[in-house]
């Protein structure tokens, strides 16, 4: 599934993948140490690209792209024919890696987040897997990086030995940071979202069948009314109205050149 599982949706190229997939081409990136860079994109992350072009050839420029909301999946099967029974959800896909780092012994390194939330995270993956080796945590600062401080981030990162790192910054800072930083490490880097907060508890997740039914939107914004309103109340529509006009050929959807510049500037 590996090979040419590029899809075009609204000119973001996201991978026709499933989760036993996307794990391998991670696992393989730290046991071979060479950069990856994967994301997983629910709507708000593929209209982010929509609507700036900057960050659009950004995405483009990633490794893997997974189909992490169901609405993803539909339009890949619907523009593609992909056939993908199920999407690869950023938290999910995040505890498949782990656990295959954890069989193989391969280091981790958690960047992002609050310290709080670390605090209570780590423990937790440690509860769900003894092996897990996690040898870096550091929360991010919630500022622009200094001249120099991604050189100092990554230094960090490969003295600690880890063969992974998971940024959890939110979108889309997390996917600008791990473009930034693919250059100057020889791991993967894994935007992984909303798992930090799941997995240490802070975020409850939604019933199955808000799940399969592609409603955890719903299930978010309830939560968090005043924050998400914006993301989901106008991104869903717009993002139906485009995924309609290139299923019926009257917008192209032409993505942009894959971008080739490392960031100087980006939050950390």
């Amino acid at each position: 599934m590996t090979v040419d599982s590029k899809r075009n949706v609204l000119g973001v190229g996201v991978d026709a993948t499933d989760y036993a997939d996307a794990t391998e081409r991670v696992v393989a990136a730290a046991q071979q140490r060479r950069p990856l860079a994967l994301t997983a994109l629910a709507v708000h992350g593929v209209m982010t690209g929509v609507l700036d072009p900057a960050h659009n050839a950004r995405l483009n420029s990633f490794d893997v792209v997974t189909p992490d909301g169901q609405p993803v999946r539909w339009a890949l099967n619907l523009l593609h024919h992909a056939g993908l029974a199920d999407r690869v959800y950023g938290p999910l896909l995040t505890l498949h890696v782990l656990r295959r780092f954890a069989e193989e012994g391969l280091p981790v390194y958690l960047y992002g987040s609050t310290e709080e939330t670390l605090g209570r995270l780590v423990p937790k993956l440690a509860q769900m897997f003894p092996a897990l080796k996690i040898v870096g945590v550091e929360p991010s600062k919630f500022r622009a990086v200094r001249p120099g401080e991604d050189v100092e981030i990554a230094d960090r990162i490969r003295a600690s030995g880890a063969r992974l790192v998971l940024v959890g910054l939110g979108c889309p800072r997390q996917e600008i940071f791990a473009y930034a930083m693919r250059p100057l490490l020889d791991m993967p880097l894994m935007a992984v979202g909303a798992a930090f907060d799941y997995h240490a508890g802070l975020l409850r997740k939604p019933p199955p069948w808000m799940q399969r039914a592609g409603l955890e939107w719903l299930w978010r914004l309830g939560l968090e009314p005043k924050r998400l309103w914006r993301r989901y109340v106008i991104l869903n529509p717009a993002y139906l109205g485009r995924l309609a006009a290139q299923k019926t050929g009257l917008w192209k959807a032409n993505p942009p050149a894959p971008a080739t510049e490392r960031l100087s500037t980006f939050d950390v």
